[in-house]
C-alpha cells in the first residue's frame, strides 16, 4: 500500500511539472494589428502622394515651360495637318514633352481650334497657352516668308504659290478675289462673282509676307504694288491708246505668254496689226497658242484644242480673249503700249529657238516646212 501512495504521489508530481513546464500561449492583441495596419496606410498614401507630387511637378514643368533648355525653331503648320501631328511636331522640335497632355490643355482651353495653317517661330519659353496662341490667326510669332510671283502666272498660279508657301490658302484667296470690291480706279468696271476678274492686276513682283496673312491683305497688297507701277505716263499712253487699261493688260499678257526674250515690241506688232487690219489673211483671228495653254490647263496645246468652245480661244474667235491671261510685267506692259511699226501677221519658232516672223502666209508655211520640229 505504502509503494503505491509512493507511486501515485511520483505521478503526481509528473503531472504537476508537465503543467508547470508547459509554455503558456498569450492571445494576439488586437490593437498591434490595427497599428501596423494604419501605419502602412499611411506610408502607402505619402508614397503615393509623393508620387503624383512628383508627376504633377514634372507635368506642371511643361505646361508652365519651367526648366528648359533655350531653343527657337521654327515650325510649318500645313491645312492637312491634324492636330495630333501638331502635337507631334511640337515633342519632336523639343517644344513639348508630353503630347497627350499638351491635347488635353489644348481641348479643355479651347485651343485647339483656333490653331490655322502657317509658318510661325516658337521657342521653349513659350508655355500651352502661348504655343497655342502662337500658332493661330492673330499671332505675333508668325515667320516672314519671301514670295517671288514670276510674270506670267496665271491668277490660279499665284494663288496656289501662295498656299504652297503657308500665306494663304487658295479657296480664301479665290473667295476674296470674287468677291470683295477693292477701292482702285482700274477695277471698277470690272464686276464682281469670278476671281478672274483680278486676271492682270496681281503684280508680278517679290513680296514679304506674314504665314498666315490675311487674304484680304494679300490680294491688297500686289493690287497696290500694281497701282504704283501703273505711273500716271502709263495711264497718259493708256488713254492715248483707244484701249481701256485691262484691253492692253490682255495684249501684255499675251506677249508676256509668248516669249521672254528681247522681241516682244515685235510680238506686239503682230497682234495690232491683226486686230487692225482683221480682213488681212488671217480675219482678225489672233490664233495665239497661249490662250489655248490657259484654257487646257497649260499642257501643250493641240489641234483638238483649237475647238474648244470659249471666248479665250483665239483660234475660235476673232479679236482679244476677254480678259488677261496671266499677269503680266512692266516689260511686256511697255510692249503693248510702244509696239513696233512692221508688216508682220506671222511668226513662228524655229530650231534655233528665236521667232521668226513673215508677212505673209505662204511665208510661214515654206518656213515651217524647213523646220525639223515642224515635221510630223
Amino acid at each position: 500500500m505504502a509503494s503505491e501512495r509512493r507511486s501515485d504521489t511520483r505521478r503526481e508530481s509528473r503531472g504537476q511539472r508537465t503543467k508547470e513546464q508547459r509554455p503558456v500561449r498569450r492571445r494576439r492583441s488586437s490593437t498591434g494589428a490595427v497599428m501596423g495596419f494604419a501605419a502602412l496606410y499611411v506610408i502607402m498614401v505619402i508614397g503615393v502622394s509623393i508620387l503624383l507630387a512628383c508627376v504633377g511637378w514634372i507635368a506642371a514643368n511643361d505646361v508652365l515651360a519651367l526648366n528648359k533648355e533655350a531653343k527657337e525653331t521654327t515650325v510649318t503648320i500645313s491645312k492637312e495637318d491634324s492636330f495630333n501631328e501638331v502635337a507631334s511636331l511640337l515633342k519632336k522640335e523639343g517644344l513639348i514633352e508630353y503630347k497627350s497632355l499638351f491635347k488635353l490643355f489644348a481641348s479643355i482651353t479651347g485651343g485647339k481650334d483656333k490653331v490655322v495653317p502657317g509658318t510661325y517661330t516658337l521657342n521653349t519659353d513659350m508655355d500651352y497657352r502661348a504655343l497655342l496662341s502662337g500658332m493661330s490667326i492673330n499671332s505675333s510669332t508668325k515667320a516672314e516668308v519671301t514670295v517671288t510671283i514670276p510674270e506670267g502666272y496665271s491668277v490660279a498660279q499665284i494663288f496656289q504659290l501662295l498656299e504652297d508657301r503657308g500665306v494663304s490658302t487658295v479657296e480664301e484667296l479665290t473667295q476674296v478675289a470674287s468677291e470683295h470690291d477693292y477701292n482702285f480706279s482700274f477695277l471698277k468696271d470690272i464686276p464682281l462673282g469670278d476671281a478672274k476678274r483680278l486676271e492682270g492686276f496681281l503684280y508680278p513682283d517679290t513680296y514679304q509676307f506674314n504665314t498666315p496673312h490675311s487674304a484680304l491683305y494679300v490680294i491688297n497688297k500686289m493690287l497696290v504694288n500694281f497701282d504704283q507701277k501703273y505711273t500716271d505716263e502709263l495711264r497718259a499712253k493708256v488713254a492715248e491708246s483707244g484701249y481701256s487699261i485691262r484691253e492692253i493688260l490682255t495684249i501684255a499678257s499675251l506677249i508676256e505668254k509668248e516669249t521672254d526674250g528681247s522681241d516682244r515690241t515685235k510680238i506686239a506688232s503682230v497682234i495690232y496689226n491683226r486686230l487692225n487690219n482683221p480682213n488681212a489673211g488671217t480675219v482678225g483671228f489672233l490664233q495665239i497658242d497661249a490662250t489655248l495653254a490657259y484654257l487646257n490647263g497649260g499642257k501643250v496645246p493641240t489641234e483638238e484644242d483649237k475647238a474648244i468652245d470659249s471666248p479665250y480661244n483665239t483660234y475660235k474667235y476673232k479679236g482679244l480673249p476677254p480678259a488677261p491671261i496671266a499677269n503680266p510685267g512692266l516689260a511686256s506692259i511697255q510692249a503693248a503700249l510702244n509696239p513696233e511699226s512692221t508688216n508682220y501677221f506671222y511668226y513662228a519658232l524655229g530650231d534655233d529657238n528665236v521667232h521668226h516672223y513673215f508677212k505673209s502666209y505662204e511665208e510661214l508655211q515654206r518656213f515651217l516646212a524647213s523646220q525639223d520640229r515642224y515635221k510630223k
